[in-house]
């Protein structure tokens, strides 16, 4: 379910607290929650930065009424915002792990019919979105443009609805687990990792071991299998064999023919450690899983943004104040021929005032713009662009600098996301890696020009979504 960083429990949690801040915004919740229970799903998916890919009158026309009526239950149920919430993630920037296809439920049938969720592949990434589909085994010929298109074995959440079926969200306080080593293995025994494997040793108290035994058989009953032994994987080399009687043994040789113990189901949520630790609040988590996880709890209203307050900038041995004057950021204890004298010196090559410079790198690198950045790569364009707003004011003209490069490189990320959607393009001719590897650069490698033709000047106007 989510990446494991091997460097110890603190920047584990470290490393959730900031995807919990920034992965599913709080405005993004209420909008695709007001929507769902309004029973708009489609607005809701809209909402969360989920995109459907077929039509229910295509789906009836093809399979049948009865299986699009069960889909558009299944739709009625789904809250795409907590889809978002417990989709895998990779480190260190906590996205979206790419080119995932993770089952959400499944129609039996001839042929089988699957609604599945879909990462993009890594080169194809903008706003973290994701889409909806329907799997019939058609896509695996190769013509797919997604590099894998058959359900994940790995991550299973038709197995796990209550990650993404609002109606069963409780379910996660019971099948979460309580973390604690495995027992029963012989050798060094798995509660006491070898002294090489790191990521074992930080890894031990969230395995979700107290429900193994009931999840391997939810995973056999829901695949037709007898009672057998279930494979565990525990990381990228580690594979442990869990038998009928609950027993544990190191796996060896070939075990991929064997049903795989899903990752939701082997590791305890990131969340229950956070709430633990103390290193987050309810208040901090998705409504719905603070609703399971710290019932009884009553969630406050979250504080509407505040302006960006007044700044004192040391100015030729006083102490002045920078702010936002008709939706600019500018000095306020200059008079306006003083700055006209002192902009025109600038532009002669002379020294500005250091009111004028300090604006001048609020404009081209605030200090806030970390958090921009965060935004920006986890979809949240809105709150990006708002914080820009608050910092500069909404009728600022953005100045070149890494601010600047980085809401052009967010809509450069458009570009090759409409390419992939579309079919047009592949990693052979779009080589985008991931936000943070090709910041600055066109989804060709080549670096990104100040004035390219995505870019707004106004941060009222830049539509990056």
């Amino acid at each position: 379910m989510p990446t494991h960083p091997a460097h110890g429990n603190d920047s584990r949690l470290s490393f959730w607290r900031r995807v919990r801040e920034y992965a599913v915004p709080p405005s993004m919740i209420e909008a695709a929650s007001a929507r769902r229970l309004a029973g708009d799903w489609a607005g809701a998916c809209a909402a969360a930065n989920v995109e459907v890919g077929f039509r229910l009158r295509d789906v009836a026309r093809v399979h049948g009424r009865e299986l699009a009526g069960r889909l558009r239950d299944d739709l009625r149920r789904l809250a795409p915002d907590l889809l978002r919430w417990h989709l895998p993630r990779t480190a260190p920037d906590g996205l979206l792990r790419p080119g995932l296809t993770v089952p959400l439920a499944r129609y039996p049938g001839e042929p089988q019919v699957v609604l599945v969720v879909r990462t993009p592949p890594a080169w194809a990434e903008y706003g973290q979105r994701i889409a909806l589909a329907l799997w019939d085994g058609s896509e695996d010929d190769g013509r797919s443009p997604h590099p894998h298109p058959h359900p994940s074995r790995r991550f299973r959440h038709d197995l796990h609805r209550h990650l993404w079926d609002a109606g069963r969200s409780t379910e996660l306080a019971v099948r979460a687990g309580s973390g604690g080593p495995p027992t029963g293995a012989p050798g060094n025994g798995l509660g006491d990792p070898p002294p090489h494997c790191a990521v074992d040793r930080c890894a031990v108290d969230r395995w979700a071991v107290d429900r193994w035994a009931a999840e391997a058989e939810l995973l056999l009953r829901a695949d037709g299998r007898p009672a057998g032994p279930v494979v565990v994987r525990l990381g990228r080399r580690r594979r442990l064999l869990l038998g009928p009687d609950g027993s544990t043994a190191e796996a060896s040789g070939d075990t991929s023919a064997l049903p795989l113990l899903p990752d939701a189901a082997t590791w305890v949520p990131p969340d229950l450690g956070l709430l633990r630790s103390g290193a987050i609040q309810p208040d901090g988590l998705h409504p719905l899983v603070a609703a399971a996880l710290a019932p009884g709890h009553r969630t406050r209203t979250q504080e509407s943004s505040r302006p960006w307050p007044q700044r004192l900038v040391d100015c030729r041995g006083a102490r002045h104040r920078i702010g936002l004057v008709d939706g600019v950021l500018a000095p306020l204890d200059h008079d306006t021929a003083e700055l006209r004298r002192e902009e025109l010196l600038a532009a002669l090559s002379g020294t500005p005032l250091p009111c004028l410079r300090a604006v001048d790198l609020t404009h081209r690198r605030p200090h806030e713009l970390a958090g921009v950045r965060e935004r920006l790569d986890h979809g949240d364009t809105a709150g990006a662009l708002a914080l820009v707003e608050a910092l500069l004011g909404p009728e600022a003209v953005l100045r070149e600098g890494p601010l600047r490069d980085e809401l052009a490189a967010a809509a450069e990320r458009r570009i090759a996301y409409g390419l992939y959607r579309s079919g047009l393009t592949g990693p052979g001719i779009v080589t985008h890696r991931s936000p943070r590897a090709t910041r600055g650069t066109r989804p060709d490698g080549t670096a990104l020009r100040p004035h390219h033709a995505t870019y707004r000047a106004r941060p009222r106007l830049a539509s990056l979504r």
